[in-house]
């Protein structure tokens, strides 16, 4: 789960990637219903108006204003968490 930075709203990220919007958080896709069911964690952008999703294997999927910055190629360990930085 993630709030908007506004105050007023917030979105659930569900381990599948399906993505739920509430209140004034926009809906900008998510990757629910495509076999995905990995997915550990979420950061939403400064702005409110974007946010990535990170699955186990560190695959970053980039929604919104968030930029697709890319992701490691190989990871040792499984992904448990991520955060973006403004």
């Amino acid at each position: 789960m993630a709030a908007n930075p506004s105050g007023n709203g917030y979105w659930l990220f569900a381990r599948d990637g399906g993505i739920f919007a509430f209140g004034d958080a926009p809906f900008y896709g998510s990757t629910g219903g495509q076999g995905i069911t990995s997915i550990v964690d979420a950061a939403v952008t400064e702005s409110g108006r974007g946010y990535w999703i990170i699955g186990a294997d560190g695959k970053v999927y980039a929604f919104g204003d968030a930029p697709d910055l890319g992701e490691p190629a190989t990871l040792a360990y499984p992904t448990v968490g991520m955060a973006g930085h403004p």
